[in-house]
Formats: C-alpha cells, sequence, structure tokens
C-alpha cells in the first residue's frame, strides 16, 4: 500500500496535528522537534539525516536514487520532479518517494506507469489538500468494470449463517461490497444506509450474505465472508465502478433466514445468498438500492463478471466450474 508522508520542515505544530489527524503515515521534521511529533501521536518520525532527497537535474541524480533505494535507504525526489526521470526509477526501483506542493501532483505520483510512485511526501503547502491526497492515495483503489445484470429467480432457502460486515467507515448511497457464491460473478450489496418505520440505517454496515461467499476484496483477491475479522481492509465498491478501503471494526455471523438470488449477464449466470430482510440491498444500475424483499425476476442490478478460478484468495489459471 502506499503512504503518505508530511513534511513539517519548519516545525509547525497546528500543521503536524492537522497531518495525524489526516492519517498521513509519518512525518519528516528536524532532530529537534522529533520528540514534539512523537508526543502528539502514535507516528513514524524520521529527520532529514534519516531520508535521502534527491533533486533531479541529470541522469547522474536518477542512478543516485536507484543506488540509494538498492541499499535499502529511503529516498525522496525533491520538489521539481518530471513523469519521464520518475519512470526510469520505477523502471527499477522499489519504495521510492516524491514531494508533491498539491493534490494533482499527488495524483499524477500516483499513478505513474500504472503503479505510481510508494511515497507521497506532502509538503507544507499541500496542507489544505491534505485530508484529500491521503483519501486519494490510501483509499482509493482505482475502477472496476460493473456489468447489469437480470435476475432470474429469487427462492428461499432455508436458515443459514449469513455475515454482518460493520466497517470503521460512513458508506454512501450506491456503495457496498462485491459478493456472490462464484468469484467470476458477484453482486453489489447495497450497505445499510437507508432508514425504514423499523430499523435506523447502519451506513457502516453491509449485510453482506452467507458465510462461504466469496467477497472481493483489495488487490485483485477474494475471502470467503467467514473468514473476515477486525482489523482487516476490505473493497468498498460504488455504482460507478470507483473503489476505497474500509477497515472492519467487528464482524456479526448469525443464523437467519436466507434467499438463493440468481442473475445472468450475457448467458452467464451467478448467484448469491443473502439474509431475507427488508435492509438487505442490491443495488441498481443508477445506484438505488433494492431490496431483497421487493426485488423481481427481470429487475437489473450490477454485478462483477471475472473470470473463475482463485486460490487462498489469489488469481489462479485452472480448469473450475464453481455452482
Amino acid at each position: 500500500m502506499k503512504q503518505v508522508w508530511f513534511s513539517a520542515m519548519p516545525f509547525d505544530k497546528t500543521l503536524v496535528t492537522l497531518a495525524l489527524e489526516s492519517g498521513v503515515d509519518a512525518i519528516i521534521t528536524d532532530e529537534k522537534h522529533a520528540e514534539d511529533v512523537r508526543a502528539l501521536g502514535r507516528v513514524d518520525v524520521f529527520t532529514p539525516e534519516d531520508v535521502v532527497r534527491v533533486e533531479l537535474a541529470s541522469k547522474a541524480d536518477e542512478d543516485i536514487a536507484v543506488a540509494a533505494l538498492a541499499a535499502g535507504k529511503k529516498t525522496v525526489l525533491g520538489l521539481g520532479w518530471e513523469i519521464i526521470p520518475v519512470e526510469n526509477i520505477l523502471a527499477q526501483s522499489v519504495g521510492l518517494g516524491v514531494e508533491v506542493a498539491d493534490l494533482d501532483q499527488a495524483r499524477l505520483a500516483a499513478g505513474i506507469l500504472e503503479r505510481g510512485v510508494d511515497v507521497i511526501v506532502a509538503l507544507p503547502q499541500a496542507a489544505a489538500e491534505l485530508k484529500k491526497i491521503v483519501a486519494d492515495v490510501k483509499l482509493s483503489q482505482g475502477t472496476l468494470s460493473l456489468e447489469k445484470a437480470v435476475i432470474t429467480s429469487i427462492k428461499a432457502a432455508g436458515l443459514g449463517h449469513r455475515v454482518c460486515v460493520d466497517t470503521m467507515s460512513m458508506l454512501k448511497k450506491g456503495q457496498g461490497m462485491l459478493v456472490g457464491n462464484s468469484s467470476a460473478f458477484t453482486f453489489l450489496v447495497h450497505a445499510e444506509t437507508e432508514s425504514n418505520p423499523y430499523v435506523a440505517a447502519r451506513p457502516f454496515r453491509v449485510n453482506a450474505g452467507a458465510v462461504h461467499a466469496y467477497a472481493v476484496m483489495p488487490g485483485d483477491r477474494t475471502s470467503y465472508l467467514e473468514e473476515l475479522s477486525s482489523g482487516d481492509e476490505v473493497l468498498v465498491v460504488s455504482a460507478d465502478g470507483s473503489t476505497s478501503l474500509a477497515t472492519i471494526g467487528r464482524t456479526k455471523v448469525e443464523i437467519r433466514p436466507m434467499l438463493l438470488v440468481t442473475a445472468t449477464v450475457c448467458g452467464v449466470e451467478g448467484a448469491v445468498f443473502l439474509q431475507n430482510a427488508e435492509t438487505i440491498r442490491l443495488t441498481r444500475a443508477t445506484g438505488e438500492p433494492v431490496s431483497v424483499v421487493s426485488l423481481k425476476v427481470g429487475d437489473e442490478v450490477l454485478c462483477k463478471v471475472d473470470q473463475a478460478g482463485r486460490h487462498f484468495g489469489m488469481r489462479i489459471c485452472e480448469e473450475i466450474k464453481e455452482g
């Protein structure tokens, strides 16, 4: 995962506090104020002596950065870096950091060679956009391609253990998790963002489905719902395909009446077991949630169709059939 550091040079307690509240991974400050930073929060603190800072002015400077990274040193390119030299360094190394002065530079650096640099070092002039920089760099996970699937059946399926995933984030309308019987066909199960006369909204929760189901996870991985636990990061998916990270606060497994929902996309069929309750919803193409209680055959919901085949959650190439 990419990291965001804040350069508190010169030291400014107000900006350091803002950086800590924004969720940066480390702060660079002078030796004199290192303990002052540590007193404000639990965070990595580096001084200029801990970091190799390289100003890119020639090809030789690229070589200096590559050598420093190869030696395991924290290496940061000074403000004014250009894309081609950064690409050259990334092609040979891992762990590179670059200084940025605003959100646009952070986004640019995070996407170079589709992989991006590993560390974004926000300078004091970026303080006004620091929270957006942290959210963009650390939480955004790119975009997935979602399809409109047609519901083909909704059947009672008896009792089963279902998993509520309670995150430490407040999800919004149109957001949820991708869950399904197969890693090759997952449904966008909507978060409990909607209230009704009987139950208050719980926008931190995704009532995700049966314990055996696959959930699409960060890093192109999957996990069984039953395996998820406090502290794990899950992939939050929006109706437009954009994704972000959320950390699980707890999971709750209980026996509940279940429904088997099936759908098709271009002749490919998928299924998911969901709790039979009004508060459990799938997601229409518009981003609007639709309750499984009111769901009808012929309705369209958002799904992700993928290639089958996973081993311990990692993508593999082999002949496999999942039902």
